[in-house]
């Protein structure tokens, strides 16, 4: 087990990165203690708020017990020598240190509710889960991982857009993820996504709707362009909530909204609908990665 899972494991609240016990919730004001709000999992107990989840944590919550990571080496350079009052090389560091991530995605097999998974999980405190080259590349390593040993593949998306660090390359990694999709569903592997808040720009115009099923958070922003960008460009006053899952669901564009206590239970009725007798339970035990 990774040390980090281990250690989120065995503590009823990660440490908060600023030392604060206490923190407000930015919808209703309530103060909050910290290590009751992450016994609530992360959600506001009076307004329902859902607060931003970290990936490891978000991975402690979902996997049943172990986690074994792929593509962690794939690591980011600086392919169009990007550099303004920060060179890009000194954003990636900060952002290392603050989010204790190399990248805004952690992928890997589990077992999720007794079944072997593929599963990915984006993180928007590192470059605000901006997809790049190596998360476009950890992705699609991923879908091909899943495609190979023919395993159910869930992916957890938080995304602010593409990384205008890395210009075109990052562009295309809508089209790499959207092939690899491709031929990872044509192989007949199911695939799901759950939308977190926020799932903008070229992962919600890519393989964030790609999925059989497209869960998303209570509450999430789900969306391509900002709100103001829209209003500007149509001259229209939108609705109050435009962009959210519950309008999206309204309007049929996701499957289903879920509080986020009820993911795991929920992504685990979804595996036994879609696979019924194709995978046998492991209890726990996560596929080898030699498999």
């Amino acid at each position: 087990m990774p040390e980090w899972l281990s250690r989120r494991r065995g503590s009823s609240a990660p440490p908060p990165d600023d030392g604060a016990l206490w923190t407000k919730c930015p919808k209703c004001g309530e103060v909050l203690y910290r290590k009751d709000l992450a016994a609530n999992y992360s959600v506001c107990p009076r307004c329902g708020y859902h607060f931003r989840m970290h990936a490891f944590d978000r991975i402690s919550m979902i996997v049943d017990s172990d986690f074994v990571e792929i593509g962690g080496s794939v690591l980011p350079g600086n392919p169009l020598g990007w550099s303004d009052k920060r060179s890009y090389e000194q954003k990636l560091s900060a952002d290392r240190e603050k989010s204790q991530l190399t990248e805004g995605v952690v992928c890997g097999f589990a077992t999720l509710s007794g079944f072997p998974v593929a599963l990915g999980v984006m993180d928007f405190n590192f470059r605000g889960g901006t997809m790049g080259t190596v998360v476009g590349e950890r992705l699609t390593l991923l879908f091909e991982a899943a495609r190979d040993r023919r395993l159910p593949c869930i992916v957890f998306t938080a995304s602010g857009g593409a990384r205008m660090e890395e210009g075109m390359l990052a562009l295309m990694q809508m089209a790499k993820t959207t092939a690899a999709v491709a031929r990872m569903r044509n192989a007949g592997n199911f695939f799901c996504t759950v939308l977190t808040d926020p799932t903008t720009g070229g992962v919600s115009a890519s393989f964030a709707f790609e999925a059989d099923v497209i869960v998303a958070e209570a509450r999430a922003v789900i969306g391509f362009a900002g709100r103001r960008v829209i209003e500007q460009t149509i001259r229209q006053k939108l609705p109050e909530n435009f962009q959210t899952a519950e309008f999206l669901l309204e309007k049929g564009h996701i499957d289903m909204v879920v509080e986020r206590q009820e993911i795991k239970p929920t992504l685990g009725r979804l595996l036994d609908y879609a696979l019924g007798d194709k995978h046998e339970r492991v209890d726990a035990k996560v596929p080898e990665l030699n498999a």
